[in-house]
Parts: structure tokens; C-alpha cells; sequence
């Protein structure tokens, strides 16, 4: 019997050993497990370090003297570093990355960024959009006391088409929708953006808030900003890649040129004195527009001399190539030339275009370029035909002004 106990403890003890090693074991599988991630993460090709800018220095102590976000290239990097930021957001979620493992955080933490808002599309749930705030705890570990200069308090940023499963068929959604009217207002997503950003002006004042966005991101991005500027609102703005290409553009050039057409027919043909009297009346009518465009020109340009956005396009990229195409001066745009683009030096937006010879779709559609070291950017000093058109309402005198007396 005594033999028989003594066997029994002995079992006991190795069963009790084989569960202490099958839990050392369990814990090197899981310790194994998250090493193997964090290598994955970090050799992951949208991982910060990977792809990420290589000369571009994030916040420190020196920024209090000379601020690094007064550097155009500066800023333009570092705002093209949010809207990567943005679509490793969605990424991460339909990836089911972890705190550990997600690979969006590194864009906006490296500039002393934090995330404050994520925006969902409520028909498929994906992440479209982002609120980033300054982190001014972050900054103070690196001795940066103060928010440098031209740093904003707040940027929205929104991300364009992403071809994944989960979302593609609400991106294309909204891609058909901006090529069939031009316009996004029709979207829970213009929406959303408006009331994100309309808060984030409220809460820091305008001149503090940015919005930005990349391809269908950047077309939602000029719409809300035009949309708030209407308002009284103006919020600095960054472009890249705006789609530039519509079925409802392309129906109103034919329209255009079939009216220039007409009008060159009629002007070829004898005239009487009943066409006379109606040339008479348009040129009083345009002189009524000018005189009334001289009283209320403050007003009527106050949108477009205080909300300039920048746009960043590539002449090999089909969707965005048209910003480049410049304002031809036709007989109609004479006649109306104050309702129809900035006058006495006005700019109606920054357009920065990239031409690096010809490029594939992919290589000058993508994002990736705006941070790149060997960018090679040139201001466009031509008006913009596009920009022109699709900034005419802020710079358009409204009709309650042309009814109502000057005081």
C-alpha cells in the first residue's frame, strides 16, 4: 500500500510538471507570436519606416526658433503623411490589426499628432475620414513647449478610393456619383466631413484648421471647404489628385462650344434693327453687372480673396490633368468676365503641378509621391479653366445683392 502511495505521488508531481511546462510552453508560443507580428508589422511596405518620408524631421525644440511647418515642402509631406494615416485607419480595420500591430498611428504620431475623431460611412461601416489634433503632451517629451508656427490645431483629413472587398462598392458609389453631377453633396460622407469640420473650426477658429484629402478624398475635401468658405468660414486646404474628369463637365463643354458656334453663325448673318436694339440692351445689361460689380466687389470677392485652396496634381494623371488646362478667352468670357473668374490680381487657388515625363496611372495617381525627396513641383501661373468653374460661386455676385440698394 505505502508502495503504491508513493507511486501515486510521483505520478501527481510529473502530471503537475507537464502542466507547469505546457504553460511555459503556451507562453513562448504567444511570446513567439507577437514577435512575429512586430517583424511583420515592421517589415510590413506601408510601415512608417518603410515608406514613409526619409528627410522629413519631426517636431523638436528647434521649431520654437525657425518653424519647419513654414516650409512649403514641409507641410505638404507632412499632410500627405494624415491621409496615408487615413487609409491604414480602414486597412487596420478590415485587417483586425491590434494597438500592437496597427500600422496607421506611426503617421501621425511622429509629428506630435493625435487621433480625436475617426469618420464611418454608416452604409458599410469603413472609415473614411479623420479628425487629427496636436498633442501638445507628446511634444512636451521632446521639449517642443509650444505648437510651432503654421502647425494647425486641427486637420480633417479624408481618404480616397480604396479597391478592398468591404468598401469598394461605396468608394465607386461616390467615384459614379462625382462623374455623373460633379458634385458629392449627395453623400453621407460630404455630409459627415461638413459637420466634423464645422466643428473643429467652432472649437479652435479657422485660421487653425486644415482639410485635406487625396483623389475622390480631395473632391470631397474642395466641396466641404467651398461649402463653409460660402459661409463665411475660411479653412486652409490641401488637394491632391482632385478628380477632375465628369460626364456633366463634358456635357456643358459641348454645350459651350455649340453656343460659341451659334453665336459666330449669328454674326455672319445680315442684321436688322430689331438685333440692334438687342445688342443695345445687352451692353446695358453688362454695364449695369459692371457698375454693380464695382459697388459690391469687396463683397462679392471676400470668399475668394480668403479661401485659396492648394492643389496638387500630376499631368500624367488622367483624373486629376484637367485642373491643367487653361481658361481660354472667349468672346462670352469678355462680356461677363466679372461673374465668371478672379479679377485685379486675384489668385482662385495655388495649383502645384508635378511633370516627371510620362508616368503610369498607379505611379501618378498615388500619394506616395507628395513626400517624396526628388519632387520637382512648379506653381501653375495660367488660369485654371476648372478651377475657375468650380470656384465661380464664391466669386459670383449673388442676386439678393443685385436686388438689394446699396446703403
Amino acid at each position: 500500500m505505502a508502495k503504491r502511495g508513493v507511486e501515486e505521488v510521483v505520478v501527481v508531481a510529473l502530471e503537475e510538471k507537464g502542466g507547469a511546462m505546457a504553460v511555459v510552453v503556451e507562453e513562448k508560443e504567444q511570446k513567439e507570436q507577437k514577435e512575429n507580428e512586430k517583424e511583420e508589422e515592421e517589415a510590413h511596405p506601408y510601415a512608417f519606416h518603410v515608406s514613409g518620408p526619409r528627410n522629413v524631421a519631426k517636431p523638436n525644440w528647434r521649431d520654437l526658433i525657425n518653424s519647419s511647418w513654414k516650409d512649403t515642402n514641409y507641410k505638404r509631406s507632412v499632410i500627405a503623411c494624415f491621409i496615408q494615416a487615413v487609409y491604414l485607419l480602414e486597412l487596420d480595420r478590415q485587417e483586425n490589426r491590434t494597438v500592437e500591430t496597427a500600422l496607421a498611428p506611426k503617421w501621425w504620431m511622429t509629428f506630435k499628432y493625435k487621433l480625436t475623431q475617426t469618420l464611418i460611412d454608416e452604409r458599410d461601416g469603413s472609415i473614411f475620414g479623420a479628425v487629427l489634433e496636436w498633442d501638445q503632451s507628446a511634444a512636451l517629451a521632446d521639449f517642443v513647449l509650444i505648437r510651432p508656427s503654421g502647425a494647425p490645431k486641427a486637420i480633417l483629413v479624408l481618404r480616397g478610393t480604396l479597391l478592398k472587398g468591404p468598401t469598394i462598392r461605396r468608394d465607386i458609389e461616390d467615384d459614379l456619383r462625382f462623374l455623373a453631377w460633379e458634385s458629392l453633396k449627395g453623400s453621407v460622407r460630404f455630409k459627415g466631413a461638413l459637420e466634423a469640420l464645422r466643428t473643429v473650426a467652432e472649437r479652435y477658429g479657422s485660421s487653425n484648421v486644415c482639410i485635406a484629402g487625396h483623389s475622390l478624398g480631395a473632391g470631397f475635401a474642395l466641396q466641404v471647404g467651398k461649402a463653409l468658405a460660402k459661409d463665411g468660414i475660411y479653412v486652409d486646404a490641401h488637394l491632391f489628385n482632385p478628380p477632375s474628369i465628369s460626364i456633366a463637365m463634358s456635357l456643358r463643354n459641348i454645350g459651350e462650344k455649340a453656343g460659341f458656334a451659334w453665336k459666330r453663325l449669328k454674326s455672319m448673318l445680315p442684321s436688322s434693327s430689331e438685333p440692334q436694339a438687342d445688342c443695345d440692351e445687352e451692353i446695358k445689361d453688362n454695364s449695369l453687372k459692371s457698375w454693380l460689380g464695382n459697388i459690391y466687389g469687396d463683397k462679392a470677392s471676400m470668399g475668394l480673396k480668403q479661401w485659396v485652396p492648394h492643389l496638387y496634381v500630376n499631368n500624367s494623371d488622367y483624373i486629376c490633368c484637367h485642373y491643367t488646362d487653361p481658361e481660354g478667352k472667349t468672346e462670352e468670357n469678355e462680356a461677363n468676365k466679372e461673374n465668371t473668374g478672379p479679377t485685379n490680381g486675384q489668385v482662385a487657388a495655388k495649383l502645384f503641378v508635378m511633370s516627371k515625363g510620362k508616368q503610369k496611372f498607379l505611379e501618378a495617381h498615388g500619394l506616395e509621391q507628395w513626400w517624396s525627396d526628388d519632387l520637382d513641383l512648379q506653381l501653375a501661373i495660367n488660369k485654371s479653366k476648372l478651377i475657375s468653374r468650380q470656384l465661380k460661386s464664391l466669386y459670383s455676385l449673388p442676386a439678393s445683392q443685385v436686388t438689394k440698394r446699396p446703403r
